[in-house]
């Protein structure tokens, strides 16, 4: 996987939905070269996986963009009687499925990003927000902090499966 990098000289939505992209990206290779085991074992007392982060940040991808633009989602909605709910990964969910979701939340996501300009007001779904009107670059932006955050995560659950680190791949030699 090629690291992304963020246009030097780019409008803000390029920016931003660059930004948005190399986080993501991240998050993928944070996975790569580990099995279905490591990917669901709990490293932390919380209960967090790696596997689990990658849905939790589908599924806020699905609800962000999607719910509030009135396009087809698979968000699953904040529960507070179980607020881990969207992070949970089912026994008949696999590794496979969980990055078929990723990649159809980004794409989704990313339909809405390009469709939409960066100061459309939409209002905020029911249990992500207050119902408070904010801006596609608000949402892009809120987005971008909770990859970012989770990619964190995702750093420190690898290190302590395998000892990998680092944040992206290395680069490739030009």
């Amino acid at each position: 996987m090629a690291r992304r990098e963020v246009p030097p000289f780019g409008d803000e939505k390029a920016s931003l939905h660059a930004s948005l992209d190399r986080h993501r990206d991240a998050v993928v290779w944070k996975l790569d070269g580990l099995d279905d085991d490591q990917l669901r074992r709990p490293l932390v007392p919380s209960g967090t996986n790696a596997l689990g982060l990658v849905k939790h940040l589908a599924s806020i991808e699905f609800g962000w963009f999607c719910e509030p633009y009135g396009r087809p989602s698979e968000w699953i909605p904040w529960d507070p009687e179980d607020c881990d709910a969207d992070a949970r990964v089912r026994p008949d969910e696999t590794t496979a499925d969980i990055l078929a979701y990723y990649a159809r939340a980004r794409a989704a996501a990313d339909a809405v990003i390009m469709d939409f300009p960066l100061d459309d007001r939409r209002t905020t779904p029911p249990g992500l927000g207050t119902g408070e009107p904010v801006t596609l670059r608000w949402i892009l932006l809120h987005v971008l902090e909770d990859t970012i955050r989770h990619s964190g995560h995702l750093d420190i659950v690898r290190e302590l499966i395998d000892g990998r680190v680092g944040t992206f791949p290395p680069r490739s030699p030009t």
